[in-house]
């Protein structure tokens, strides 16, 4: 497995969660129980790990669905 990102926002983590799952891209987050050991510091990100071959789908997936649809595109 390949490391997809590292972050402290929980409310991206659980949308890129959310986003891998609707996808059928089998995930690990990692650090969760370190991360919340160390309180709102902010040192320890969790990681998002996916498996190697669908690495670029996975990437593609969150970059596209993070950016904003221009108006009267959508």
């Amino acid at each position: 497995m390949d490391e997809l990102l590292r972050t402290n926002d929980v409310v991206f983590l659980s949308f890129v969660e959310a986003l891998l799952s609707d996808a059928g891209i089998e995930h690990l987050v990692l650090d969760t129980n370190m991360s919340v050991m160390e309180g709102s510091i902010g040192v320890l990100p969790r990681r998002v790990l996916v498996d190697s071959t669908r690495l670029a789908e996975a990437r593609t997936l969150v970059r596209d669905a993070a950016q904003p649809t221009p108006p009267g595109e959508g």
